[in-house]
């Protein structure tokens, strides 16, 4: 799958807002506000449990990344989400 056809599907989940269990949330992390080398995604099956997160790392933009954002939309769907959340910009690595 291309990264702008992955980023629409992902984009299209996030904008239906809370619809309930399993969640999944995506969150970028980079050196600068500008380059997200990698996403952690969260999944929590139900109110109160604890998320299980998976991090993918990238070479280049996370958020350009084929590969990760194929990975990204396989998740979400497996995991049948009700809610896809996403974290606005890039947080600062320590």
């Amino acid at each position: 799958m291309n990264a702008d056809k992955a980023k629409k599907r992902i984009a299209k989940q996030v904008k239906k807002g809370f619809h309930g269990y399993p969640l999944i949330s995506l969150e970028y992390f980079g050196e600068t506000p500008d380059r997200a080398s990698e996403v952690v995604i969260s999944f929590i099956a139900e109110e109160n449990a604890e998320p299980q997160k998976q991090t993918f790392v990238s070479g280049k933009d996370a958020r350009e990344d084929e590969a990760i954002l194929s990975a990204l939309v396989k998740i979400i769907e497996r995991a049948d989400a009700q809610t896809v959340a996403e974290q606005e910009g890039v947080s600062i690595l320590h």
